[in-house]
């Protein structure tokens, strides 16, 4: 099994200033820049430590919020591109629907692959509801411009005997000739995140590395099963190394260490729904269908998460006030003393058929620098040597 670290380099300290709405309405005013640049500096050297203890890298981005201050991901990944050696290098990812221009980001991934010496995987994601309103673009078509971008970012990657043209429904170019072509031949290894069995169907029929972020023991398996069912289709077999599974993870010396950092990364589950309705469900954005059951939560229209989180017995847990056990429970926590936290991985891997990656979530919400260095070596040390032949 690879593991990759992943961190959304949170702005927490506006968070208690900005009670319920964390993104789209926030005034940057509350952002000093030099908190800021600490904590840039900081999650970079988190990052860069992957590297000495045999962790891979994983970023994202987001936009407008204090959840997430990566809000250009290959800036990050071209620094880390330089500073690392051998970790493998995910964006997970790029919201390729939301930016306008597909051979620049063509142009971007080719180059930080170059730079890395062929260790970079892309990441392409639809990217959230709340982010649609930012980027000026229309939710009802976000999945054919999805598309169109992916295809057209791929030619540009791997079309070496001169310029070509292209003329789409949302894109228009002349001379696309991307230099530097990609190290890694013929492009970077492709990544989709998938929240449902319908988007890991197409991502199976497609043969692609898929990242189920948070779907817990309830979801998981259908998701998983839907990929497997599109690879078959398409005469593919859908092995281990396709899946991927984000989970938040907290290890410490005794129970209650583990468990401690893993609430506070935990604030990160708690934290990113925080965002008005009119933001959530953009028209369009999903199914009528999604949406009106999304409609009919408690929390809708208050500012408060309109989705809750699944225990392994189907109860229903809102993620603000749930424990650690309860995230535990869900499959969305792995947390404790190494023994513990291995017991708890190969469990869920068990239930879900078994995955190739985990995407850890070592950094989060409050906890220290010191923790989130703590808690990534013993995680290397005392876990990762004990699940590398899971996978």
């Amino acid at each position: 099994m690879k593991v990759w670290h992943f961190s959304e380099l949170a702005y927490y300290p506006a968070w208690e200033e900005l009670g319920s709405q964390l993104r789209n309405v926030v005034p940057s005013r509350l952002c000093d820049p030099k908190v800021a640049a600490d904590l840039y500096h900081r999650g970079l050297d988190e990052w860069a430590l992957c590297d000495e203890l045999g962790l891979n890298i994983m970023v994202n981005e987001h936009h407008a919020t204090a959840t997430c201050i990566d809000s250009v991901s290959t800036i990050p990944m071209a620094i880390l591109a330089r500073e690392t050696k051998k970790a493998r290098l995910l964006c997970l990812g790029m919201p390729i629907g939301n930016r306008f221009d597909a051979v620049r980001v063509a142009e971007e991934y080719s180059m930080l692959d170059v730079i890395s010496r062929g260790r970079v995987e892309m990441g392409f994601v639809k990217g959230a509801p709340f982010e649609v309103t930012p980027a000026n673009s229309n939710p009802a078509d976000l999945m054919t411009r999805f598309w169109e971008a992916h295809d057209l970012i791929l030619k540009a990657m791997t079309t070496h005997d001169g310029p070509f043209n292209w003329e789409g429904r949302y894109f228009q170019y002349r001379q696309v000739n991307v230099w530097p072509r990609p190290y890694q031949q013929p492009h970077p290894p492709v990544w989709l995140t998938v929240n449902s069995p319908e988007s890991a169907q197409v991502a199976g029929e497609r043969g692609y590395v898929i990242g189920s972020l948070n779907t817990g023991y309830v979801r998981t398996p259908a998701i998983y099963a839907a990929y497997r069912k599109g690879a078959a289709s398409q005469g593919r077999e859908a092995t281990r190394d396709r899946f991927a599974y984000m989970a938040i993870v907290g290890v410490g010396s005794t129970r209650e260490q583990g468990y401690r950092r893993a609430d506070q990364i935990l604030d990160y589950s708690r934290t990113a729904l925080r965002v008005g309705a009119q933001f959530a469900f953009p028209p369009g954005y999903q199914s009528a269908a999604a949406t009106a059951q999304a409609m009919k939560s408690p929390g809708y229209g208050k500012g408060v998460p309109m989705r809750s989180i699944a225990l392994r017995n189907g109860r229903q847990v809102d993620p603000i006030g749930a424990s650690v056990e309860e995230f535990i429970d869900a499959g969305i926590c792995f947390a404790g003393t190494p023994d513990m936290v291995v017991e708890q991985m190969k469990a869920f891997y068990g239930h879900v058929g078994g995955f190739g990656h985990l995407l850890m979530m070592g950094q989060g919400g409050h906890i220290t620098h010191d923790d989130t260095v703590d808690n990534l070596t013993l995680f290397s040390k005392e876990v990762l040597p004990r699940v590398a032949e899971l996978g």
